[in-house]
């Protein structure tokens, strides 16, 4: 758990649940000293990604996760401290949104199912309208996403923490798994092509 993580997670709720469990012995004496910044782990994994979940708070106190998906590398890493994402046209509820007006925290949630793998992000959503920064828009938009964008989230890094992989289930994407399948698939037409040929030979030989 990196510091920046220890100051924002490690409220006195949380130590007292520690305590009650147990294992309040593992965090005595571990302070933060935050903020954080990505090392070229983090911005590797978050290059590789193709979705995650981004929760933020409304002005009721309710927390609100939302998915967020798109081509590979749709979140991008500005630098070790920033990220950012294009905000495509959706349901049109439009709840992050209004959620960021009143409050910018947000944690996002990274998964990568195959390697059992998961990073959590706490930053503060700044919204950006397109026009208002072209070198920003030019950096995050994809040319070839078929959607709408409406606006840019940019995200400046609060904290970082990369969790264990147990309980997480391997899941893979149809491009994953058509990957893994291709040299199953190449050997197939090998041996097809090869019985094509001996059956061939045979006839010839009636």
């Amino acid at each position: 758990m990196t510091a920046g993580f220890l100051d924002i997670a490690m409220t006195p709720g949380v130590r007292a649940a520690q305590a009650q469990m147990g294992t309040g012995y593992m965090w005595d004496g571990v302070e933060g000293s935050g903020p954080d910044c990505f090392t070229g782990a983090e911005m590797q994994f978050i290059a590789a990604r193709d979705s995650f979940y981004m929760a933020s708070v409304s002005e009721t106190g309710w927390p609100y996760v939302q998915h967020r998906g798109g081509a590979p590398g749709f979140l991008k890493v500005l630098d070790e401290r920033t990220l950012a994402f294009a905000d495509y046209r959706g349901n049109r509820q439009y709840i992050s949104l209004g959620n960021l007006s009143a409050d910018g925290r947000v944690c996002l949630f990274l998964m990568d199912y195959p390697h059992r793998a998961r990073l959590k992000i706490y930053a503060r959503a700044e919204v950006i309208a397109l026009d208002d920064d072209p070198d920003l828009r030019e950096r995050v938009l994809d040319p070839g996403y078929r959607a709408r964008p409406e606006r840019i989230f940019r995200l400046t890094l609060a904290a970082f923490d990369w969790n264990c992989p147990q309980h997480i289930t391997p899941r893979f994407t149809e491009a994953e798994l058509a990957s893994a399948m291709q040299p199953f698939r190449d050997r197939l037409a090998e041996l097809e092509a090869e019985n094509a040929g001996l059956r061939a030979k045979l006839k010839g030989r009636d």
